[in-house]
């Protein structure tokens, strides 16, 4: 079951309590229950393993499986998911019996989706929407993901667009890759991308710094002594002394004043 309906409303109001981490835990753990059509293995290896999280990251993932999980005897199951993967087997099975009886129904029969016009052959399409004409995608069209707050991704999508950059799910899956190298979340990375500016980020910007952003010294450092300082202490040297009449001029001139 490679689709299904997402409500944002209701997801928010049940996971408003996850940190950032837990977010993307559960999410994935949803689209693995749904691709797969079964339960969460109770081996907790195979999840951390297939979630490629880290041994810090354990506790995240525990927390999850006890908030919306059950564990039973065929692994982590979940109320909701069972009963849409229930009632997309059964609608499955109903469109191989029509398709035996002739293939598509009637355009005046309501099919699973409350589409009139939705072909049952394919319980898999995404059904189009009262304001979702058919169209060429839009690339800068990208919703922001879960575990980015509203604002940094604001942020981030006015970069982009200052930039004349694409706005793309393989533009942010990108992002979220290079955050994997650095351990972070994709917010803190987009944070970290927002601020410096730049029309790309690497990981390997982060940890070693491109030499062009280094604080350059206006005049080098050197070990040389000041030249004028040493014409100084030349001319001094080269200074004759005044003579004793010279001297005695001075001295009745002092006098006198």
């Amino acid at each position: 079951m490679h689709y299904y309906k997402f409500n944002i409303a209701d997801y928010r109001k049940d996971t408003g309590h996850l940190s950032t981490i837990e977010h993307g835990i559960y999410r994935q753990l949803i689209d693995w229950y749904y691709l797969d059509e079964q339960p969460i293995p109770e081996e907790t290896q195979v999840v951390i393993r297939r979630l490629r999280l880290g041994s810090d990251e354990v506790n995240f993932l525990q927390n999850v499986l006890s908030d919306f999980f059950v564990l039973g005897k065929t692994g982590y199951t979940h109320k909701r998911i069972e009963v849409e993967i229930k009632d997309y087997q059964e609608q499955v099975e109903k469109n191989k019996n029509n398709g035996k009886l002739g293939g598509r129904p009637k355009k005046t029969q309501v099919v699973m989706s409350g589409l009139p016009h939705e072909s049952q052959n394919n319980p898999n399409h995404e059904p189009l929407t009262i304001n979702h004409k058919p169209k060429r995608e839009n690339a800068t069209v990208v919703a922001c993901p879960l575990d980015v707050r509203d604002q940094v991704w604001n942020d981030w999508v006015a970069l982009r667009k200052s930039k004349k950059a694409p706005i793309t799910a393989t533009v942010v899956e990108g992002a979220r890759k290079e955050a994997f190298k650095l351990n972070w979340p994709l917010d803190k990375f987009l944070v970290e991308w927002c601020t410096r500016g730049s029309q790309g980020l690497k990981a390997e910007w982060v940890v070693k710094p491109n030499p062009a952003d280094n604080v350059r010294l206006t005049v080098a450092p050197s070990n040389e002594p000041d030249p004028q300082l040493l014409k100084i202490i030349a001319d001094d040297k080269k200074a004759v002394p005044p003579s004793l009449e010279v001297l005695a001029k001075m001295a009745e001139l002092r006098r006198k004043a």
